[in-house]
This record gives C-alpha cells, structure tokens and sequence, in this order.
C-alpha cells in the first residue's frame, strides 16, 4: 500500500517503501511519453521523480524499464493510481508523485519483487 494523508496532511504509510538504487524510466503505455523516474519502492506502490505534477486519483497504464539482471523481458507492465503529488522542496520545477499499484500481471509482479529486493536501498 501507499501513502495516505491525514486531514492535517501528515503522512500515513501502510507498508513501507524502500528508497531505489537505479534510475529507471516510467512511461504512460497509451501515449509513450516518459512520465518520471523510479525514486522509492513498496509491495503496493511507488514513487516517481517527474517534470510535473499528476492529477490525484487518476489511472495509468505504465511502462516500467527493467533490466536483464532482474527481468526476462525489457519492460513491465502495472496499472497504477495517483495518491499524491508534491513539488520537491529544493528544486521547484521538480515533482514527487506517489502512485498506488491497481493491477500487476503475475510474471511482471515478480520481477518487481526481484527489483524491490535487488535495488531497493
């Protein structure tokens, strides 16, 4: 699970994300358009480093670059919601958005499994 926020705005995680090690591109499956970058993983979610910021509640079809070390394949596939979206505090043209996973194939499920365990910090 993601991150939710009480009414105060205080972070409340269900599981925990571990900060990830790679810089892997995240892109929107129906457009092609790169979406972000990797910067935190969870069992049910992520979080992505972006040029903006993402409408909440919003449904995405992603592509998710994987390497061969971890991966049969080039890319996964998960379908995933917007849960929040923040600017960075330093740099104000960048975006943090987490993302809660809706829907992951089996095959694919365990290659970010594989990516969790191998890469996550």
């Amino acid at each position: 699970m993601m991150a939710t926020f009480s009414a105060r705005g205080t972070e409340r995680r269900h599981a925990r994300r571990q900060p990830f090690s790679l810089y892997i591109r995240v892109l929107d499956d129906e457009t092609d358009k790169t979406l972000g970058f990797l910067e935190e993983i969870g069992e049910g979610g992520f979080r992505l480093e972006t040029n903006e910021s993402f409408p909440l509640q919003k449904e995405y079809d992603l592509r998710m670059e994987v390497t061969p070390d971890v991966s049969d394949k080039l890319f996964i596939f998960v379908k995933a919601r917007t849960k929040w979206s923040k600017p960075d505090i330093f740099r104000p043209d960048i975006f943090h958005v987490g993302f809660k996973i809706m829907n992951v194939g089996p095959h694919d499920h365990e290659i970010f499994r594989r990516m969790l365990d191998k890469y996550g910090k």
